[in-house]
């Protein structure tokens, strides 16, 4: 199998295995369902860490209004008696008002926290640098266990505009976010190595050969940006490796030339004639009255 380490930009994102015969014009699609997935997994890691500390969202128009601009306006949450966390609810005021305060309490909040940690682990960065690579189901698996913790702190359920629950059905919106311009669709994938564009009607091997054990450094972008950056020759650890060689080598000269003192040419070990005049015996003698 030939193992794509994928890249956006100059980032890592994770390790993928393909046949050297596998069709490019589903390898690209793919590649974009498991980077828009983990993207997915992360955005609901970030809704979920704000749903542990202040329970579920607000109606929209109830977000940013403080308590007496609530109660002026006569808005309700018909929502906020329906989804009670298990075990009870923990008060802790959301200061940017889009969540209820309303938190689980502590022993859920772990439940939370510890499934998005082992959420992120599946997917994270650092499997790269572990050699583990990441497919469909490794994604697929860390959205059931965030759904799972989802279901057992809340089972009656999140409102219907909770960004918890809109990621989960997937019909989360995200027109004119940042979230929105980091995602590429199937239809506007694009993979490049070495410089070249990987054209859909070929296949793996007409780029990368027969080797199965190839690896391979394949950037991800959306069609029409152009050709992505080439990769530098050294690595950045490398880079920072050889900065500190001579670094190291640049302190050493300058110890040196703070220690090039030659005030031990005057002692006697120094003196290029003593054997001669040993031998001639004129060794330490003294000019002058005894």
């Amino acid at each position: 199998m030939v193992r794509l380490h994928v890249k956006h930009g100059d980032e890592s994102q994770f390790l993928l295995e393909a046949a050297c015969g596998a069709r490019l014009a589903e390898l690209a699609p793919l590649v974009a369902r498991i980077y828009n997935g983990r993207l997915k997994v992360q955005r609901l890691c970030a809704e979920m860490q704000e749903l542990a500390e202040h329970g579920v969202y607000l109606p929209l128009n109830m977000q940013g209004l403080t308590d007496e601009q609530i109660e002026e306006l006569k808005l309700k949450d018909e929502w906020a008696e329906k989804c009670v966390p298990s075990g009870g609810s923990v008060f802790k005021k959301d200061e940017i008002g889009r969540r209820n305060g309303h938190a689980p309490n502590e022993k859920m909040q772990q439940v939370i926290r510890k499934t998005i940690e082992e959420a992120k682990a599946l997917i994270s960065r650092k499997q790269v640098q572990a050699n583990v690579c990441v497919n469909l189901e490794m994604v697929k698996d860390a959205l059931d266990q965030l759904r799972g913790a989802v279901m057992i702190v809340y089972p009656m359920g999140l409102p219907p505009y909770d960004p918890v629950r809109m990621e989960l059905e997937d019909k989360e919106d995200l027109a004119g976010t940042h979230a929105g311009l980091e995602v590429i669709e199937e239809s506007e994938v694009q993979l490049w190595w070495a410089g070249k564009e990987l054209k859909e009607t070929k296949l793996l091997s007409d780029y990368v050969g027969r080797n199965e054990k190839t690896t391979i450094i394949v950037k991800i972008q959306k069609k029409g940006q152009g050709a992505p950056g080439r990769e530098p020759l050294i690595s950045h650890e490398e880079q920072k490796q050889m900065m500190l060689y001579y670094y190291k080598k640049q302190e050493e000269l300058k110890k040196l030339e703070e220690d090039d003192d030659d005030s031990f040419l005057n002692a006697e070990w120094a003196d290029s004639h003593a054997l001669k005049r040993q031998f001639h015996g004129v060794k330490d003698i003294k000019w002058g009255p005894r």
